[in-house]
């Protein structure tokens, strides 16, 4: 029953969203689908790179977008959000025998970012602010930035808190989180402008945040 859509997703961004048994899973996964019984529609997700998402909600390709966003200005000119769900800060992560502890040892280290994400917006400003000298080497996914982490041909990589200390988790020991940044980062569901969808899903998301 209800209206169908199709929702959005980089669906390789543990325990966010990911694929289990060729099925999308995972926190961002289980919310909106507790949002969509509520307020009744059908959701159909869509795997799409994460940098490629926001540009086609602007040109109503997809219905609304799930994939750990954080609300930011610049995002906001272009889609509208949600009201935010999730409180996300950044990270430093760098294999467990690095002698990286923090930002200020990176000096001229390759630092590793996914396309498009607000880890690659802090990490630029702090090659502006010169504290880190080397290359900023951008990837599709988190996953492709977390295998280069770990085959050594990048030093650190920097991202959501939530997502590098999943890995970190799953890392056997091999890969740590050193540092984290507080950005007061929030994530929030985003669709085209003025979209219909809007007030249904922030009812449905205070009924959640309330029971």
């Amino acid at each position: 029953g209800g209206e169908q859509i199709t929702v959005a997703s980089d669906i390789s961004y543990p325990p966010m969203e990911f694929t289990k048994n060729g099925k999308p899973v995972g926190f961002d996964i289980d919310l909106m689908n507790e949002i969509a019984k509520r307020a009744n529609l059908q959701v159909e997700y869509q795997n799409v790179t994460f940098d490629g998402i926001i540009p086609g909600l602007g040109n109503n390709l997809y219905d609304a977008g799930l994939s750990s966003f954080t609300i930011t200005k610049a995002r906001e000119q272009k889609v509208d959000f949600s009201d935010p769900y999730f409180n996300a800060d950044q990270s430093l992560m760098v294999q467990s025998d690095s002698p990286i502890k923090s930002v200020d040892d990176i000096a001229d280290g390759t630092v590793g970012v996914q396309l498009g994400t607000t880890g690659e917006v802090k990490t630029k400003e702090f090659k502006q602010e010169g504290k880190i000298t080397g290359e900023v080497r951008t990837f599709d996914t988190i996953t492709d930035a977390f295998a280069a982490l770990e085959n050594g041909q990048i030093e650190a990589v920097i991202n959501d808190f939530p997502v590098s200390a999943y890995k970190a988790n799953q890392s056997d020991g091999t890969l740590q989180v050193v540092q984290t940044f507080p950005t007061g980062e929030k994530y929030g569901i985003a669709f085209p402008k003025d979209s219909d969808l809007l007030g249904p899903v922030n009812k449905a998301l205070e009924d959640i945040k309330k029971d």
